[in-house]
């Protein structure tokens, strides 16, 4: 649930639209009918959902190129791990390569054993094979590392039916004391203080029952800040796309909670809403492809380790 601020305005989201030839994502869902029907931009999500050992935003580039892919690896990996070479005129699959422009990669069905190579293991054979994940310390991870956009995390009391909400603080932001949420050994805590400009709720997990649920609403609140809902710190950071229709902004931030979660193995409410919605509707909202892969992604990356302090 998301509380946008009362200055909401139309024109960030107008610039982001004029923009749009800039992000290769939205330009191509723009371009194209691949993906313009709900059911079928739906399997688009299950693919990438099960997709998990590359990141979102390469599980989508692997299934435009190779919507039949299982299992790529680049050509020394093949070679390196499984004893396999890439066999004659195969089609390199192109995806972004962390710190550096792109790299290519091979399907399982484009190489071939060498002499002596051993069966290939069930992580090449089944790579989708359905995963019952829990969460462990993904949800310390992801509340240490909303230190760093300002986010502050609180805990209420609340009914069965009652879901977090995420909200912006305007006027005079105050400023939190760090501390830690997963007991980092650091001498030095990698924030002494930071100010709020969000607020996050999540129910009361004393019992420590609600790991996954709080998990997967803290996935879905996240989403509404980093896909732009609610404006921005920083432009570079993440996009100001306020103005949104209410079920777009739904829209996108279930499909994020459902892509970070089912690539966990964590079943959670977004499916049923997904499935729901695309039994009543044909076309798709006017989403944006590209803030679901990038925000799936990074809340990824905030999930699994401390990341970095933005810098202005």
């Amino acid at each position: 649930m998301n509380q946008m601020p009362f200055f909401e305005q139309e024109k960030p989201l107008n610039e982001w639209d004029a923009e749009s030839s800039r992000h290769a994502l939205d330009d191509l869902f723009k371009a194209t009918f691949a993906y313009r029907k709900s059911q079928e931009f739906y399997e688009l999500l299950q693919f990438v959902a099960k997709f998990h050992f590359y990141s979102p935003y390469n599980a989508f580039l692997i299934r435009t190129q190779r919507p039949g892919a299982t299992y790529v690896a680049p050509s020394y990996r093949w070679f390196r791990d499984f004893g396999r070479r890439v066999k004659p005129n195969a089609n390199p699959i192109v995806i972004l390569q962390p710190m550096g422009p792109v790299m290519f990669v091979f399907d399982v069905s484009d190489t071939e054993p060498l002499p002596d190579a051993k069966p290939l293991p069930i992580e090449v054979t089944n790579p989708f094979k359905v995963r019952k994940g829990t969460v462990n310390k993904e949800l310390e991870w992801a509340i240490e590392n909303c230190k760093r956009d300002g986010i502050k995390i609180y805990y209420h009391k609340t009914g069965s039916q009652a879901a977090g909400f995420i909200k912006s603080i305007t006027g005079n932001r105050s400023s939190e004391t760090l501390k830690s949420q997963i007991g980092i050994k650091d001498k030095k805590p990698i924030y002494e203080s930071f100010s709020v400009n969000y607020e996050i709720c999540l129910k009361d997990d004393s019992d420590n029952n609600i790991r996954e649920e709080n998990y997967a609403t803290l996935v879905h609140e996240l989403a509404h800040l980093y896909c732009g809902h609610l404006g921005t710190l920083n432009k570079k950071w993440w996009p100001d796309r306020r103005g949104l229709p209410h079920v777009v902004e739904e829209f996108e931030a279930e499909s994020v909670s459902y892509l970070v979660c089912n690539r966990l193995g964590i079943e959670t409410p977004a499916d049923e809403y997904l499935s729901g919605y695309i039994k009543n509707e044909d076309k798709l909202p006017r989403l944006s492809l590209e803030c679901i892969m990038k925000a799936a992604g990074l809340i990824e990356q905030m999930s699994c380790k401390r990341m970095i302090i933005r810098k202005n």
